[in-house]
């Protein structure tokens, strides 16, 4: 994977790859992004994020893509292929749209980025988890093709449900 090849630009909006300098801006959003479908707040579990982040931009094997509108960062998307995973799979691992940009397209835009990079590196299925009562984004990831997996329906009492979809030619 070419860290480097994802550049997207759309009118004021610009999907590029994210920088280790825009850790504390990318894990404000990911804590705005989360706290929406957390009534009771984010579970506290001594995730490191800003550490996490660091971590999932630096990483080779990864690539982490942001949009960016007008300077700031409104949207952000974590991928990389499991170690255990067929090479031709990719794990959609974190994806978050700032609440105040939602329903303008940024969510679909870097969603599009994400396929052209997976379609380039010659992925063929991609996966992901979202929290069972994101029924916002699970109508999201309905609208562009991601479908429960139903080789792991999720067990009674679990808190995500996982998706996969078909990445295809153009």
């Amino acid at each position: 994977m070419i860290k480097d090849r994802v550049t997207r630009v759309t009118g004021a909006r610009v999907i590029r790859t994210a920088l280790p300098a825009e850790t504390p801006a990318i894990t404000t959003l990911h804590t705005r992004a989360r706290a929406t479908y957390y009534p009771n707040g984010i579970p506290q579990d001594g995730t490191d994020w800003p550490a996490t982040w660091r971590h999932a931009i630096e990483r080779p094997d990864g690539h982490v893509l942001c949009a960016v509108e007008h300077g700031h960062i409104t949207a952000i998307a974590s991928f990389r292929t499991p170690a255990d995973a067929p090479t031709d799979t990719v794990h959609l691992t974190q994806f978050h749209v700032d609440p105040a940009h939602w329903r303008r397209g940024t969510g679909r835009a870097l969603h599009a980025a994400c396929v052209e990079e997976w379609r380039a590196d010659a992925k063929r299925t991609a996966g992901l988890s979202v929290h069972i009562d994101n029924h916002r984004a699970r109508a999201f990831y309905a609208t562009l093709g991601w479908t429960p997996d139903p080789l792991h329906p999720p067990a009674p009492g679990d808190h995500h449900i996982l998706l996969t979809f078909t990445v295809t030619g153009e």
